[in-house]
This record gives structure tokens, C-alpha cells and sequence, in this order.
């Protein structure tokens, strides 16, 4: 990505992401992390509904159709609707390394409009890891996997304790979430946020 911001350049002493050893299989689907997730979520109905896949290394497949509810411009796509894809498939990098993390700075690129029922296919990877600081990268594109560019983004995601959310989040949702008798979907609600 040309232009790319200082913050989100690993410093020369950052570490190559490793893969956690519990995490999914190359090819595994992710699911979502919560329900009410816009980007994934099975329980938004305007939702992105954006499913990932596990890839090789610390990267994600991931893909989500463009609806009517998501327009900008009349047929095209919200910028911030593409920002949000990005994002969450970036987010979902974290489960590969099996951290809690939350979006610290996110840059995007827009490069092409993406047409209303248009399939935006996402391939995101952590580049680098120092300290708490998790570096990423993502692109979209459109037509299939090896389509044009439409979007691209770097960012930067900020490790953060459970505390994160409890200390900011609405306090129903938080106890709904924390006594889900499923102790993945229990773990993954707290995975990633901005």
C-alpha cells in the first residue's frame, strides 16, 4: 500500500507472526466471533455476514456480498461499509494467533467502486508482531479471488485484556455474552473491537 502512515510500519525489531497451535486448520471456517457483530454477525440483518477462512501462516480468506443496505452511492457500495469488511477480516487474523486484540489505527485505500450484489473477496495477513502491536495488511477484490483490486488497507491492532471490555461495554450485552454456555462463542465474543 503507497502512502502508508509511520504508525504502521513494524519496527526493525518486530517478530514474524507465529501461528498459535490451537488455531483453526488451513481452510477451516471461522464463524463469527459474536452474534451481533455487524461484519459477521449471524444476528445482524443489514450485517455484513462476512465469512472467513482460515489460511497458511497467520492469513484469512474471506468473503461477503454487497446488498442493497450497504449502498453509498445509488448501486455502489458505502466507502465504510468496505472500511468495515476490511477491518473484520483483519480482526479475524487475531483468533489464528489466539489473542485478544482491538483496532489501533486502520488506513484504506479505495481503489474501484464495488457494484450493489458484487461478491468482495478479502485475503488479509499479519505482517509483524512487537510487543502488543499486531501489523496487518488485507486487499479486496471483485470477480473472484483473483479479480481487480477495489480495496486495500494496512492496520494496526493494540493485544488488550478481557478488561477492555467489561470496563466499556454495555453492561447487559457483557453478561449475556460471558454466561454463553458455548465457551468458544463465550472466548471469541471478546476477541476484537475498535
Amino acid at each position: 500500500m503507497s502512502g502508508t502512515s509511520a504508525a504502521l510500519q513494524p519496527p526493525a525489531d518486530a517478530a514474524k507472526p507465529v501461528r498459535h497451535p490451537d488455531a483453526p486448520a488451513p481452510g477451516e471456517l471461522l464463524g463469527a466471533h459474536y452474534g451481533q457483530c455487524f461484519g459477521c454477525g449471524e444476528e445482524q440483518a443489514h450485517g455484513l455476514h462476512l465469512q472467513a477462512r482460515a489460511g497458511q501462516g497467520v492469513s484469512i480468506t474471506a468473503e461477503f456480498t454487497v446488498q442493497a443496505a450497504h449502498q453509498g452511492a445509488p448501486g455502489l457500495a458505502h466507502g465504510g461499509v468496505l472500511a468495515t469488511a476490511l477491518d473484520e477480516a483483519l480482526g479475524s487474523l487475531n483468533w489464528l494467533l489466539r489473542v485478544i486484540a482491538v483496532t489501533g489505527r486502520l488506513e484504506t485505500d479505495f481503489v474501484r467502486p464495488v457494484p450493489v450484489g458484487t461478491t468482495l473477496h478479502l485475503e488479509a495477513e499479519v505482517t509483524a508482531v512487537a510487543g502488543r502491536k499486531i501489523y496487518s495488511s488485507a486487499t479486496g477484490r471483485i470477480g473472484g479471488p483473483d479479480g481487480p483490486v477495489a480495496v486495500r488497507a494496512d492496520a494496526l491492532f493494540v493485544e488488550v485484556k478481557v478488561d477492555h471490555f467489561v470496563d466499556h461495554g454495555r453492561e447487559e450485552e457483557i453478561r449475556a455474552a460471558m454466561n454463553d454456555p458455548d465457551q468458544v462463542r463465550r472466548v471469541r465474543a471478546f476477541e476484537v473491537n475498535p
